[in-house]
C-alpha cells in the first residue's frame, strides 16, 4: 500500500516514451514526467492534471494536443502531480514556477491514428463474428482499457469493469470495504478540512458531493460529522447542534478515554459521514452507503465541551472469515500519540469477550500494517519473556487471540524462527530483547479490560437482511 505506483497502470511492460527538454511550461501535457522542487529537493513527478491558476479551470491536454498559447506568459498554470516512488498522500497542486526547466521531461508516446483505426476495425470484425456464431461469454467479457486518464474532470470509469451492485454484494460476502481501482485512481478533491480547533489536509479522494469539491475549506462538525462549505453555515449548525458524543452506547470509559458502539443500520447518517471522512485518509478502501452490515467503534477523548472523536474501527456483524476488524483509522491530528495501538488492543479485547481468535481484514494500509506488526511483536515478545519452558504457536494463539497466521507473520518479521535439531524453534535475538526492554520503560496507552462493559450482540436473520 505504500508504493508510489499508480493504480490502473498496466504492469509487466513499460509504455514507450520520449525524453526531451522544454522551454516553457505550456508545452507539457497530462501524463508527462517532469522534475519539481519539493521540500528543498528536486523530485520527479507525473502530471495528472493541469489548470489555469487564476480561473481554477482544468485544462485537458494529452500528448496529441498542440502546445498551449501562452507566448506572452500571462497565464499561470498549476499542475496536479504524483511524486514518483512516493505515496499518493503526497500528491498536490503545484505552481508552474516549481517546475525545473533545466531537467528533461518524459512525454508519453503519441497515439498512432492508423493503429487506432486498425484496432477499431478489428473490434468491429470481432463483433461481427460474435453476432454470427461467436462465444457469448467472450462477447460479454469486459475489456481492459489501454490507458486510464487520471484527470478528474474528464475521468469516467471504464464501462463493464465496475458495478455498484457487485461491490455492495462483495461488502456483504467478503468484508468491509473492497478495493476498486477506478475510485483509487481519482485525484484528491478537497483542499482542507476543519474539525473543531484542527485544520487537516486530506490525503486522498473522497466521494463527497460535487458541490463540496475544490472549495477552500470543508467544515466538519466533530460531534455529528455533518459537513458544510462555508464558516457561516457551520457556525449556524454548531449553535443548533445538541450532540456532544457519538450517537451510540458507551461501552468503555477510563479517565478521559471512551469507546462508543454504533450500529450502522440504526445510525446511517452518522456512519455514512464517518465513511466519507475516513476515505480522505484511506487510499486502498472503497466504500458506498451500505453501512448496515457493520458495527462502528468510536474512540473519543472527553473534555468540558463533549466527546471528541479520535479514531474508529468497524467490524462486520457476521464475518465468515472471523475478522475482528474491517477498517481502522486514527485521524491525522491524533496520530503518533499511541491511539492506533489502543484501537487495535480494543478490537482484541472484544475478541476475548467473544472467545474467538480474530484478525484484521486484508489488505491493510501501509500505516495499518506497520501498527499491527508493532502491536503483534510487542504482545508476543512480552508473553515469551514471561513464559518458563516451551510454548507452541497454538498456545500463543489461545492466550493472545491472534490467529496462527498473524503470529507466524510477526515471528518471521522478528527473525525469531530457527531450525534446530530437525524442528523449528522460536528464538529471540539480543536485539529483540533489548528493544523489548526499552519498550517497557516507556509509558503506553493501554486498555483496562475491567472498564469494558459489553456483551456480544446476537443478530437474528431478519436483522442481518440488509435490503
Amino acid at each position: 500500500m505504500g508504493s508510489g505506483s499508480r493504480p490502473g497502470t498496466p504492469g509487466g511492460t513499460k509504455p514507450e516514451t520520449t525524453v526531451t527538454t522544454v522551454s516553457t511550461t505550456s508545452q507539457v501535457t497530462i501524463g508527462c514526467k517532469a522534475f519539481f522542487e519539493k521540500d528543498n529537493e528536486i523530485r520527479q513527478a507525473e502530471i495528472l492534471s493541469i489548470r489555469d491558476k487564476a480561473q481554477k479551470r482544468n485544462i485537458q491536454r494529452t500528448a496529441d494536443d498542440a502546445p498551449l498559447d501562452n507566448d506572452d506568459g500571462k497565464v499561470e498554470y498549476e499542475f496536479y502531480v504524483h511524486y514518483v516512488e512516493f505515496n499518493k498522500r503526497l500528491d498536490e497542486w503545484v505552481p508552474d514556477s516549481r517546475m525545473r526547466m533545466d531537467k528533461p521531461v518524459t512525454f508519453p508516446k503519441k497515439k498512432n491514428k492508423s493503429t487506432n483505426a486498425g484496432q477499431h476495425q478489428s473490434a468491429r470484425d470481432k463483433r461481427r463474428k460474435t453476432n454470427v456464431g461467436g462465444s457469448v461469454a467472450a462477447a460479454n467479457a469486459p475489456q481492459t482499457p489501454d490507458t486510464i486518464r487520471h484527470d478528474d474532470a474528464a475521468y469516467t470509469a471504464p464501462q463493464g469493469t465496475f458495478s455498484k451492485e457487485k461491490e455492495i454484494e462483495k461488502l456483504r460476502t467478503q468484508g468491509s470495504m473492497t478495493q476498486s481501482t477506478s475510485e483509487v485512481a481519482r485525484m484528491k478533491n478537497l483542499n482542507m478540512i476543519e474539525m473543531g480547533k484542527f485544520q487537516v489536509e486530506p490525503w486522498y479522494f473522497s466521494p463527497y458531493p460535487i458541490e463540496y469539491a475544490y472549495i477552500p475549506t470543508l467544515y466538519v462538525c466533530e460531534f455529528c460529522l455533518c459537513f458544510y462549505s462555508n464558516r457561516t453555515q457551520y457556525a449556524r449548525h454548531r449553535a443548533k447542534c445538541t450532540l456532544q458524543h457519538p450517537p451510540g452506547n458507551e461501552i468503555y470509559r477510563k479517565d478521559d478515554i471512551s469507546f462508543f458502539e454504533i450500529d450502522g443500520r440504526r445510525q446511517k447518517t452518522y456512519c455514512r459521514n464517518l465513511c466519507l471522512l475516513s476515505k480522505c485518509f484511506l487510499d486502498h478502501k472503497t466504500l458506498y452507503y451500505d453501512v448496515d452490515p457493520f458495527l462502528f467503534y468510536i474512540l473519543t477523548k472527553r473534555d468540558e465541551k463533549g466527546f471528541h472523536i479520535i479514531g474508529y474501527f468497524s467490524k462486520e456483524k457476521e464475518s465468515a472469515d472471523n475478522y475482528n476488524l474491517a477498517c481502522i483509522l486514527t485521524l491525522p491530528q491524533y496520530q503518533r500519540m499511541g491511539f492506533g495501538r489502543v484501537l487495535i488492543q480494543f478490537s482484541y479485547e472484544l475478541s476475548k469477550v467473544e472467545r474467538k481468535v480474530g484478525s484484521p481484514e486484508k489488505p491493510l494500509s501501509d500505516l495499518g500494517l506497520l501498527s499491527y506488526r508493532t502491536y503483534w511483536a510487542e504482545i508476543i515478545v512480552e508473553l515469551l519473556m514471561s513464559v518458563d519452558g516451551e510454548i507452541s504457536v497454538e498456545e500463543l494463539s489461545q492466550r493472545t487471540y491472534f490467529t496462527t497466521q498473524d503470529i507466524m507473520h510477526a515471528l518471521f518479521n522478528l527473525d525469531a524462527i530457527r531450525y534446530y535439531h530437525g524442528q523449528h524453534c522460536i528464538v529471540l535475538s539480543e536485539r529483540v530483547v533489548e528493544s523489548y526492554e526499552r519498550f517497557k520503560k516507556k509509558k503506553h496507552r493501554k486498555i483496562d479490560p475491567s472498564c469494558l462493559k459489553w456483551t456480544p450482540k446476537v443478530f437474528t436473520q431478519a436483522e442481518l437482511r440488509y435490503i
